[in-house]
């Protein structure tokens, strides 16, 4: 009986790894061009017509130079704080939702990357099944092998969702704040940032308390890095340079006198000048 319930199971795996390799998306046609639409666009349409409504969706890609900066900044440290420091899986995020998992005895979002919800988004759909998560994983793998950092982040910010029928920073720009993406705010791109994990719930036009909290958080988070290039987003700039200062001791009856060199530079002051 085990063993029969063994083979079973091994070839449901085999079934299932010959199903994915054959549905694998080629992620490399995303190198250039827009996505038409998404697996979750598709998904929330589908549900919109089975609710009896319409089904139209507001999605209108803008190129990654038509982004804020701010937005960019925004979505890195709300989202993923090591984004370009891993390969496509952030292990110790992932190790910590599992851990998180097993606590709770259920399965729960968390530990995803920004390039895994990209490739959720793209090819998958909001289910929590195990192995939906395999196949994001490999996914996300193949994204990192064929896009630069650059290009994920710009199709991330053009394809997820941010609000009821909003995907993307252009439409959510113009939906909320009556201006395009490049000309967002830090308070507004902290805003749309905050969103990210349930845009449903925490809807940028009608915020709520949570998205208010998440707003503030992100914020707090983006004035304590300073606002640099995303590359350097949770890297303090290096404080300045310390002046070498030695003091040498004068011979009796004669003023010490204080030597400080900096680059090159030697400064000599005696005693009772004027400080330079």
């Amino acid at each position: 009986m085990v063993k029969r319930l063994f083979a079973i199971v091994v070839v449901i795996i085999v079934a299932y790894i010959a199903y994915a390799w054959l549905t694998f998306p080629d992620v490399s046609e995303l190198q250039s061009g827009w996505p038409k639409t998404t697996a979750f666009m598709e998904q929330r349409k589908a549900e919109l017509r089975a609710e009896g409504k319409e089904d139209t969706l507001q999605y209108d890609p803008v190129p990654y130079d038509r982004i804020s900066p701010y937005l960019r900044r925004a979505a890195l440290v709300a989202e993923d704080n090591d984004f370009y420091e891993h390969n496509g899986v952030d292990v110790e995020a992932l190790k910590a939702a599992v851990q998180r998992d097993w606590e709770h005895k259920r399965l729960m979002e968390g530990g995803s990357t920004i390039t895994q919800q990209l490739a959720k988004n793209l090819y998958l759909n909001s289910s929590r099944n195990p192995l939906r998560k395999i196949k994001e994983y490999f996914i996300a793998r193949s994204l990192e092998n064929h896009l630069s950092k650059k290009r994920i982040l710009e199709l991330y910010l053009n394809v997820v969702e941010m609000g009821e029928r909003v995907y993307g920073a252009e439409a959510a720009s113009r939906e909320y704040f009556h201006t395009s993406a490049s000309a967002l705010t830090p308070s507004q791109a902290a805003l749309l940032a905050g969103c990210l994990p349930n845009p449903r719930e925490m809807d940028p036009g009608a915020p709520n308390k949570r998205l208010r909290a998440r707003q503030s958080m992100i914020l707090g988070r983006m004035r304590r890095w300073g606002y640099l290039v995303e590359q350097e987003v949770l890297k303090p700039a290096p404080p300045p340079p310390v002046p070498e200062t030695t003091t040498t001791e004068g011979t009796e009856g004669t003023a010490g006198t204080q030597t400080s060199e900096t680059t090159g530079t030697t400064e000599t002051t005696t005693s009772g000048s004027a400080p330079p």
